[in-house]
Formats: C-alpha cells, sequence, structure tokens
C-alpha cells in the first residue's frame, strides 16, 4: 500500500489497481494537483482502508482479482461512506458502465486516458461530494432558522463587546461566551461567525442541556446505519456537517462526565468516529461554547473538566446583564416595538411616563424577557402608545416588602413570585414567561427560597381582564381573547 502524508484541505483520493504501474503513476501524479493519495491493490484492502480512514473520491478498477471492482462498488456504497467513486476500466463496456452508475458510480474512464482527463472527471467528483455536504448543511440552517445578527446597543458596556467581537472574529481561536439567561450569547456568537473567514460556511446550534448523551452524541458524532435502534440510515453530526463553518455548543456546562471527555478528545485530534462505527472523519470547524455558568467555578467543584476548559477557554466573553446597560433599553424597545408589530395595525410607542419604570426594572430574564414583555404589551394594549398603566404590575409598582423601593434581589423574588402564581406553579410555562431556561428558574427559586405554589393558574384571558388598561373596552378584550 502507497499513501502520501495528509495536508488540511486537500481532496483525499483512494486508488484501487491490481497494477503496480497505474498505482505509481498516480501516487507521482495526483499530488501534483493537490490530492492526498493512498494506493492499494485490491478491492479488500480497499473495503479495509474505508472501513477506517474518510476518503473525498475512490478510483476503482474494474477488473481484479478476488473482490472485482463491481462487488467492491456496490459494498462502498453499502458502507455508507461518502466518497465518490470513479470506475476505471481497460475494457470498455457498455453494460458495465450502465451497471456501475445503477450501483452509485459517478463517472466511468477507460485506460488508456490522459492525466488531464482523469483529474478533471476527479475535481468533478470531489465537487460534487462538497456540494452534497453543503446542502445538508444548509437543510440544517434552514431547520434551525437563524436569522442574521442584530446587536443592538450604545452603552459602554455594548461598545466595549462590539469591539472585542471584532478584534476575535477574524481568528480561528475557539471562543468561550459567559453570561446570564437571555444576554445574548447566540447571538454574539453568530456575529462572530459571520465577521470571521468562515462567514460562508455553516453556522449551526446545539442545545447540550436539551439531549441526553446517546442522543448528544449522535447529534454531534453523527451515527452509522444500525448503530442502535431507529438508525435505519448512516447521519453525519454536527461537527461533520459544519465543516469549513461554525458550531456553536450553547448550554455546554450542562454536559456528563461522560460527554466531556468525547468532545475533549476530537477538539484534540480533530478526528471522530460516528456512532457504531470504526471510519475516522477529519473535522475543520471552529468551536464558540456558551453557558450562563461559571465555568472557573464548576472546575474548582469538580463538575467540568479543567482540561476541555482551557481547550475551550482560549477566548473569553462576558455578556453584560440587561441591568447592565440601561442605557440600552429604549433602543431595544424601539426594535422590539417594530418586531413585534402586529400587521395591518398602526405602529405603537412607549409614553414618556412609562418608559422610566421599563428602564429602572432589573429584568432578570434581560434581553429575553424585555422582548417578552413588549410583544405582550403590543398585543394587550389597545390603543397606539403604551401607557404606564399598561405595563404589568410588577414593573409599575416595584415595592419592596417594607413599602419603600425593592433592592434589585427583592424585585426579582416579587417578579417570579407573581409570574409564578400566574401559571399556578407551572415552571415550565413561567420560565417561557420569564425568558429564561428552566434550570435558570429552579436554581432561582432554590435562591429565593420561594415555596411552591399551590392554586391553579389563572386563564390567560382572565390575566388580561386583570390587567387592561382603563382606556380599553370589553369589545376590544374579547377581539383579543377570539384571536
Amino acid at each position: 500500500m502507497l499513501h502520501m502524508s495528509e495536508r488540511s484541505g486537500a481532496t483525499r483520493a483512494l486508488v484501487v489497481d491490481d497494477e503496480r504501474p497505474i498505482r505509481l503513476l498516480m501516487e507521482k501524479e495526483l499530488p501534483r494537483a493537490g490530492y492526498v493519495v493512498t494506493c492499494v491493490g485490491s478491492g479488500e484492502e480497499a473495503l479495509e482502508q474505508l472501513r477506517t480512514r474518510e476518503f473525498d473520491v475512490v478510483l476503482l478498477d474494474l477488473k481484479m482479482p478476488g473482490i472485482g471492482g463491481m462487488e467492491a462498488l456496490r459494498r462502498i456504497r453499502e458502507s455508507g461512506t461518502s466518497a465518490e467513486v470513479v470506475i476505471l476500466t481497460g475494457h470498455p463496456d457498455v453494460d458495465s458502465a450502465i451497471k456501475a452508475m445503477k450501483l452509485g458510480a459517478y463517472d466511468y474512464l477507460t485506460k488508456p486516458f490522459k492525466l488531464s482527463e482523469l483529474e478533471e472527471v476527479l475535481r468533478r467528483a470531489a465537487e460534487r461530494k462538497r456540494l452534497r455536504e453543503e446542502n445538508t448543511a444548509l437543510r440544517r440552517m434552514v431547520a434551525q432558522r437563524e436569522s442574521a445578527p442584530i446587536m443592538i446597543g450604545q452603552s459602554p458596556a455594548m461598545a466595549a463587546l462590539l469591539a472585542t467581537v471584532q478584534r476575535i472574529a477574524p481568528s480561528e481561536a475557539s471562543v468561550l461566551i459567559q453570561g446570564e439567561s437571555g444576554t445574548g450569547k447566540s447571538l454574539v456568537a453568530k456575529a462572530i461567525h459571520m465577521a470571521s473567514p468562515r462567514a460562508g460556511g455553516p453556522f449551526l446550534v446545539i442545545n447540550c442541556s436539551g439531549f441526553q448523551d446517546p442522543l448528544l452524541e449522535s447529534e454531534l458524532f453523527g451515527h452509522e446505519k444500525g448503530a442502535f435502534t431507529g438508525a435505519t440510515s448512516v447521519k453525519q453530526g454536527l461537527f461533520e456537517v459544519a465543516g469549513s463553518g461554525t458550531l456553536l455548543l450553547d448550554e455546554v456546562g450542562e454536559m456528563s462526565p461522560a460527554m466531556q471527555a468525547k468532545l475533549l478528545q476530537v477538539l484534540d485530534t480533530k478526528e471522530l468516529r460516528r456512532v457504531g462505527g470504526i471510519r475516522v472523519h477529519r473535522v475543520d470547524v471552529r468551536i464558540i461554547a456558551a453557558t450562563n455558568k461559571d465555568l472557573a467555578q464548576e472546575v474548582r467543584t469538580g463538575r467540568f473538566r479543567e482540561d476541555l476548559y482551557y481547550r475551550l477557554n482560549v477566548v473569553s466573553l462576558t455578556l453584560p446583564s440587561l441591568r447592565e446597560r440601561k442605557d440600552d433599553i429604549p433602543l431595544l424597545i424601539e426594535h422590539f416595538l417594530r418586531q413585534f408589530r402586529v400587521t395591518g395595525h398602526k405602529a405603537k410607542t412607549v409614553s414618556p411616563e412609562a418608559m422610566p419604570s421599563l428602564v429602572g426594572y432589573p429584568w432578570p430574564g434581560n434581553v429575553r424577557e424585555l422582548a417578552n414583555t413588549i410583544e405582550r404589551m403590543l398585543i394587550l394594549s389597545s390603543g397606539d402608545v403604551i401607557s404606564l398603566e399598561d405595563l404589568p404590575p410588577n414593573i409599575q409598582f416595584p415595592i419592596g416588602v417594607s413599602g419603600g423601593p425593592a433592592s434589585l434581589a427583592e424585585m426579582e423574588r416579587l417578579h417570579l413570585i407573581r409570574v409564578l402564581d400566574h401559571t399556578g406553579g407551572k415552571k415550565m410555562q413561567a420560565a417561557r414567561l420569564l425568558g429564561i431556561d428552566l434550570k435558570t428558574l429552579n436554581s432561582k427559586i432554590k435562591r429565593y427560597n420561594i415555596p411552591p405554589v399551590k392554586f391553579p393558574a389563572q386563564p390567560y384571558s382572565n390575566y388580561a381582564d386583570q390587567h387592561v388598561s382603563p382606556r380599553q373596552s370589553p369589545e376590544n378584550v374579547d377581539k383579543f381573547r377570539k384571536t
């Protein structure tokens, strides 16, 4: 077996021919055209190579002793490899060519051949494989419905953040983004990607807290056909699909120790094996990790691997909470008023009396909670101007238990209690209304020692009745209920 050492970005070609002069010629000439070449003399050797390694194209001789080229082609296609196969033979036969195409060959060449002709066919075959992979990435991106990043803010905290994003985007370094839930970590990650040399590649996101280990491993690394019950076909993982692009590992602090170890191995070697497979797949993807946890503290308590932490934390960003950038709240409100404007209705504004209450509120759910609040007020308010009376009670009257102004912590505690009261203690619904995830809500409930709610949730239409503006008519409320 002859092979050339791999180079990053080069097209990987497997030459399968029992004639040694052909193998020597390919091993000498193809590297000049940018190929990393591996040469073997039989179908059996080819299948063994494809079992453990990934190739872009396979140049396969049709007439060989042992497993012939046609049988090798059939087994190659059944193996699940994504390599394109070009058939090569010294005995031109139309029936054989048709049969090879039906079995999944990309093209068919006869000996003797011109090197320029061979290189052109191999180039087109490799391009076809690349386009298939790009289409797979595009489908995943469309499924995630990722919109273009819009980062709004003129506060010193946001100005510093945007400047840092522009500095780190051109590099290939891994980035760790930390910050409270709802501060826009995925938005910042997308902005880094769009300002990087990888902007033309995919940007894919996976929430590491949303999957049990077996499913998370399959999503990240892919699986082979038959790897487990329900694995009816080969599936590429996000590390492969996001090749030449960026992969955001959201809520990476929720990974189990076992998954942390597997992730570290892939980051160290830039290679992976799909679940149920032994073929090595090289990956070329930039990693951005995001978490609302203090990962350094997680490392100190032994809940997160120190070596993985340093691998992810090459560059670190900590996003400011919304209460740390109050100057940006009016700009964000204006943006959400436009974004959530009800089709066919007049644009709405916030009154000068209501704006200070919105700016002064601590927003425990950060920008996500602000967005949810503006969207609800656009639905519930009847006039063209959102007044002080249209604001939720916890924003209108942030009063502490002592009757005086509440501390930020006390305002957050009271708000959590009101939302839980409204949902009848249903935490998932409360988390959605607050714009935070369930684990963050449970952490806050524990921190503030909030007792369980023991009465039924209020219907949403009742909530609208209780918090309707004095200017709203019963007809408007009825209309809201019907929608």
